[in-house]
């Protein structure tokens, strides 16, 4: 019989240690280290594994995915769900993650038998909860327990080919002498659900708490054990909800869905351009639409720019939805060659909508919002623009430059203000595309 031990897990990296110490010696950090009973195996005989399969064996369905009844929910996990996929889904307490999976799970084929397991919540509330989703699914089978053994049990039983944990942290294997959470508890479950879905071939849904940091609880391994990690990012003043993925073994990662949340559970929006561009015509100066790319299609969203007075001797550079070092960048090169005195000012610059760009496509855009409100002239009507600025003030290309430029032709926009390395070879029908090389010729065109 496996005898147990104490040891100390890092919850980061989850490397071991015999005795406690402040910092991690495998990964530096600190104050990571904490206490577990681990077992070790004894016996030393190994059973048969799987025998080597030919690649030529497989057969044509071998890139299957199954619909699970919302575009965006498809979109990002790669196009669909793949049978044998282990997908990590965190996010905020309240934000939506079990009814955004109840959700899916009752939207899926009959053929599967999806399977839910809580451990969080009775048989009840979740009945209820179906009942105010209005959801109706007689394949959809329900178990509330805690024990990993009996859950897999249960669905390998009925012949699941779907099923959905929820929450990881409140699982527990009996192999592991531990409570449910702990670092070598997690480490388990993962481990084991993984190999399940693996050789059965099972689709597998897993939710996870997270951190006040914002990162999904327990060590930084789990994430890589799975195949897709997902996240919500949701702004509490907002009605939409935002799912990207931030790995993703069967698609793009940094792809988004958007979703509102509705009396009835979550609806998914099929056009996320129209959500993040302003409503009024003729927005006022520092305003400008710019073409960010997200995961694998193009989103026009608003940047918006403040420039006031400084109201201290130390002049405020506040940046929500781009990199807050990015924009004093941009107010060094505004300043260098684009003519504008900023150091007595202060900058804001807001993407509206609460979305996050994480490109330098909306480095001119936001250089010409921010000088729009301090010249307080607006930008010229129906007016896109995209493109990286570099120190020297020049306006270098970014990817996918023409299928952001149709995008904006498709919603309306007339022109377009890009580098000189996107301007498509044919002209674009219904937009007028002016290509750019240095700053000052960027806002000499887009301020009238």
């Amino acid at each position: 019989m496996a005898k147990a031990k104490q040891a100390y897990v890092c919850a980061e990296c989850g490397a071991h240690a015999v005795k406690w110490q402040g910092q991690c010696p495998d990964c530096d950090a600190w104050n990571t280290l904490t206490q577990t009973t681990i077992s070790s195996a004894t016996g030393t005989e190994r059973g048969s594994g799987p025998e080597p399969t030919a690649l030529a064996d497989f057969a044509d369905d071998s890139g299957l995915r199954h619909p699970t009844g919302y575009g965006e929910f498809d979109r990002v996990l790669g196009g669909g769900l793949v049978p044998g996929s282990v997908v990590l889904l965190g996010g905020d307490p309240g934000v939506g993650k079990s009814t955004l999976l109840q959700q899916v799970a009752a939207q899926l084929p009959d053929s599967l038998r999806p399977f839910y397991a809580t451990g969080e919540e009775s048989l009840r509330q979740i009945a209820q909860r179906s009942k105010r989703l209005g959801l109706d699914s007689p394949a959809l089978r329900l178990l509330s327990d805690t024990s990993l053994d009996n859950i897999l049990e249960q669905a390998a039983a009925g012949g699941s080919t779907a099923l959905v944990i929820d929450s990881i942290q409140t699982m527990a294997s009996a192999d592991v002498p531990s409570a449910p959470g702990s670092v070598s508890q997690l480490r388990e479950v993962v481990s084991r659900l993984v190999t399940f879905a693996k050789q059965r071939e099972v689709a597998v849904f897993l939710i996870g708490h997270v951190t006040k940091e914002g990162a999904i609880a327990g060590p930084r391994v789990v994430e890589h054990m799975v195949d897709t990690v997902l996240y919500f990012e949701s702004d509490p003043g907002s009605r939409y909800t935002i799912v990207r993925a931030v790995k993703n073994r069967f698609g793009a990662s940094s792809e988004m869905g958007v979703f509102a949340m509705t009396e009835t559970g979550f609806r998914e929006v099929s056009n996320p351009s129209a959500i993040f561009l302003s409503r009024e015509d003729g927005a006022g100066s520092g305003s400008v639409v710019s073409t960010a790319w997200e995961g694998s299609r193009p989103l026009l969203v608003e940047i918006q720019a403040l420039v006031a007075d400084a109201s201290s001797n130390y002049p405020k550079r506040l940046a929500h939805g781009i990199d807050q070092n990015r924009l004093a960048l941009l107010v060094a090169v505004l300043q260098r060659h684009g003519g504008i005195a900023l150091s007595g000012e202060d900058v804001f610059v807001n993407v509206v909508g609460g979305l996050k760009i994480g490109e330098t496509s909306a480095d001119l855009p936001a250089a010409i919002a921010i000088a729009s409100s301090f010249r307080d002239r607006p930008c010229r009507d129906r007016l896109v623009s995209f493109g990286e600025i570099g120190l020297a003030g020049e306006v270098r290309p970014v990817r996918f430059g023409e299928e952001r430029i149709r995008e904006a032709a498709k919603q309306g926009f007339e022109t377009a203000i890009v580098p000189a390395g996107n301007v498509p070879r044919k002209p674009v029908t219904g937009i007028d595309v002016i290509g750019v090389r240095k700053l000052e010729e960027a806002l000499a065109a887009a301020l009238d």
